[in-house]
């Protein structure tokens, strides 16, 4: 039967940790499904999901700590389940530029939730504009969005609470 486990691990970055956490990966038997690698300030953060029989599985979670000390890594697992199956869903992509200001994350965040949009994604950075050097926001997400969901009023939402907002954004369908 096969098991899953989320793995994350952040640490100060360097060369190799990659190469390490996928080579401790394939030597105990598991494999990597998904993953997401980043660079947040000088410290490396990696989120893994692995698969493997149970005994592979078992093995791993028990390896975690050895793994942690020999990468210097703080590396913690959780077992999960594959993503369910649940109502049809369309996946959207949103794109926001602003200038950077505290609280623009829960806000645009909080116009999703708030209609049951679940958020798949989410992605943010903040760097200098071109010509001025004034403090800017991006921020990246995919969105999973109801089949039955009127797609023309959640625009027009969007675009209104944008405008308030003085947010420069997009919403649109993720190619298939």
């Amino acid at each position: 039967m096969t098991r899953f486990l989320v793995i994350s691990a952040v640490g100060e970055d360097r060369p190799g940790l990659v190469n390490t956490l996928s080579e401790s990966m394939l030597e105990l038997g598991a494999n990597i499904d998904e993953s997401r690698m980043a660079l947040l300030g000088g410290e490396f953060a990696m989120i893994l999901l692995v698969s493997a029989d149970e005994a592979v599985i078992d093995k791993l979670q028990q390896a975690l700590p050895q793994i942690s000390q020999q990468t210097g890594l703080t590396i913690s697992g959780k077992e999960t389940t594959p993503r369910p199956e649940g109502e049809r869903t369309m996946p959207y992509e949103v794109t926001v530029v602003a200038m950077d200001q505290p609280g623009i994350v829960h806000s645009v965040t909080d116009f999703f939730a708030s209609r049951g949009i679940n958020i798949r994604e989410l992605s943010t950075r903040t760097y200098a504009a071109a010509h001025t050097g004034a403090p800017m926001f991006s921020m990246e997400m995919m969105v999973d969005i109801a089949a039955g969901n009127r797609l023309s009023l959640l625009r027009n939402e969007f675009v209104e609470y944008c405008d308030d907002q003085l947010i420069d954004a997009m919403i649109e369908p993720v190619a298939g």
